[in-house]
């Protein structure tokens, strides 16, 4: 029991690690890379960090990873946030830089490709969390409006993420991308009904109080 313990934690670590690396590492070795540009590819491996990205963030602030205490959970929850802000901001300006008419028919919601519009949603919402937690000193939001707040934009980065990486036909390969897809939306799933649960469960300790 104390042997599995001790192997827990690397164990844990390195299932994440699987998750991510493996879809990247495949993406990498897609054959439609000899005929992107360098600035093109730079754009799509910030998409799919992106994506990785957003698997560890329901897994920080549900305490879900070993090793992190809480304080140090919700911090690395913040400054991940912010990179994953940074990473869709390169995303979105290297397809600018490599079809700037594609991206204005994506941010116009008037692209005929179907992924389009739940990237730009994806990425409107990940803007808007950034803003607000950058904000949220100045701005007096309590824990209990930022959560209120943050709830549904995190509910709608996750569901409209998937749904771009999933409509995509491009480097990432089909099974790996799948498989990810499914561990953020398991994740994000798992996070609300635990935090859903405590909510319930101080409710009730409440009235009997």
């Amino acid at each position: 029991m104390k042997g599995w313990r001790s192997a827990r934690v690397p164990l844990i670590w390195a299932a994440l690690a699987v998750a991510i690396g493996v879809p990247i590492a495949l993406a990498a070795t897609s054959e439609q890379l000899a005929w992107r540009g360098p600035v093109y590819i730079l754009a799509g491996f910030a998409g799919i960090i992106a994506l990785g990205l957003v698997l560890v963030q329901p897994l920080l602030i549900g305490g879900y990873l070993p090793g992190l205490s809480a304080y140090r959970g919700r911090r690395a929850h913040h400054w991940i946030g912010g990179a994953l802000a940074l990473a869709v901001v390169i995303h979105v300006a290297g397809l600018w830089i490599t079809s700037p008419p594609d991206m204005i028919d994506a941010l116009t919601f008037s692209s005929p490709t179907p992924f389009s519009p739940f990237g730009v949603i994806a990425m409107w919402a990940i803007f808007a969390v950034a803003l607000l937690a950058s904000l949220r000193r100045r701005l007096g939001l309590r824990l209990r409006t930022w959560r209120i707040l943050h709830l549904p934009l995190a509910i709608v980065i996750v569901i409209a993420g998937i749904v771009h990486c999933l409509l995509i036909e491009g480097t990432m390969e089909t099974i790996s991308k799948a498989a990810l897809c499914a561990l953020v939306l398991a994740a994000t799933v798992k996070v609300m009904a635990d935090l859903w649960r405590k909510r319930t469960l101080r409710g009730e300790s409440a009235v009997r109080q």
